[in-house]
């Protein structure tokens, strides 16, 4: 209720995106294939195509924010991804907003005020439930959630943060270099040693992050942010998404992503395209924030999981 409540006083509309598509958004080939046949003749399948189950909603919801403006999807994701940790889960669902005539930092506003806003709805409305997690899960829950409620989000971009982590007294498991992936203990190590606080990372290497972001000025960053939050480490990600034609038609040949399965979407750049933004959270990963559980399993009735199909 708190994330309807929040998107809907904004006047945003609410949309339903595919379930089955044949989009891999993320361009990671992390999918679930959605077939009738066991030959692989896709050509020959149900659809005539690979079809698979959906990994984000936001190449639809873009195309619904260049309609109405102001919109959010909230529904089912599925990754193929064989990560058995306690992160990971392969059906989760995620909240993702896109909003049209904003950038970036409009972006991160957005972001900012849901976070408070569902955080303020919370603990006004469970009381009860937030003491036990707080007495029986988490004894420092309800301090670090009024401390997220409190302070103005810190902005700093990826390169500072690297700066900051090569500087770091503290030897890192993962190696820290321009160019790398941000592992859990680099955010959290940032946001809890460094800032204090919630802090949003900006300008990633383009080389780390999907083909539909925003190319900056100097072509080596994208307009992307990660909220890390203490605690946690990285619990939004988000993007001005790259509106010119030329240049999202050249990042989809260096990542060797078939023009062809995404002409509808090359389409919202050639008629009428405008500058967006948006990003995505996933509603489990947030449940552990603010409740304090540690496992993904404990806050999903029915977890899926590699090589776990029990229900």
């Amino acid at each position: 209720m708190a994330i309807h409540e929040f998107f809907q006083g904004q006047g945003f509309v609410y949309v339903h995106t595919p379930i089955i598509t044949g989009n891999d958004a993320e361009g990671a080939g992390e999918v679930f294939t959605v077939t009738t046949r066991e030959d692989n003749k896709y050509s020959e399948d149900f659809f005539g195509r690979h079809a698979c189950l959906t990994v984000s909603g936001q190449l639809q919801a873009e195309a619904f924010a260049l309609a109405f403006r102001d919109v959010y999807t909230f529904g089912p994701t599925f990754r193929a991804e064989n990560s058995n940790t306690a992160r990971h889960a392969s059906e989760f669902w995620m909240i993702e907003p896109e909003i049209a005539f904003a950038d970036l930092e409009d972006d991160m506003d957005l972001i900012e005020d849901m976070v408070k806003s569902c955080i303020d709805y919370v603990l006004e409305n469970c009381p009860e439930e937030m003491k036990f997690f707080n007495e029986m899960i988490d004894k420092s829950l309800m301090e670090r959630l009024e401390h997220v409620r409190n302070s103005d989000f810190v902005r700093m971009t990826y390169t500072q943060a690297i700066e900051y982590l090569q500087k770091a007294d503290v030897k890192f498991d993962y190696p820290v270099f321009w160019g790398c992936d941000l592992q859990s203990e680099h955010e959290r190590y940032i946001c809890e040693r460094i800032v204090n606080g919630p802090v949003f990372l900006i300008d990633y290497p383009k080389e780390i992050k999907s083909f539909y972001m925003r190319n900056n000025d100097a072509q080596k960053t994208v307009a992307a942010c990660d909220l890390l939050v203490p605690g946690v480490g990285e619990l939004v990600g988000g993007s001005q998404r790259e509106e010119r034609l030329d240049l999202l038609i050249k990042r989809m040949q260096e990542l060797h992503i078939k023009q062809e399965t995404l002409e509808w979407y090359l389409d919202l750049r050639r008629y009428g395209g405008v500058k967006h933004a948006g990003f995505g959270l996933g509603f489990e990963r947030f449940l552990m924030y603010i409740t304090g559980i540690t496992n993904i399993r404990d806050v999903i009735p029915f977890a899926r999981t590699p090589k776990n199909l029990l229900f």
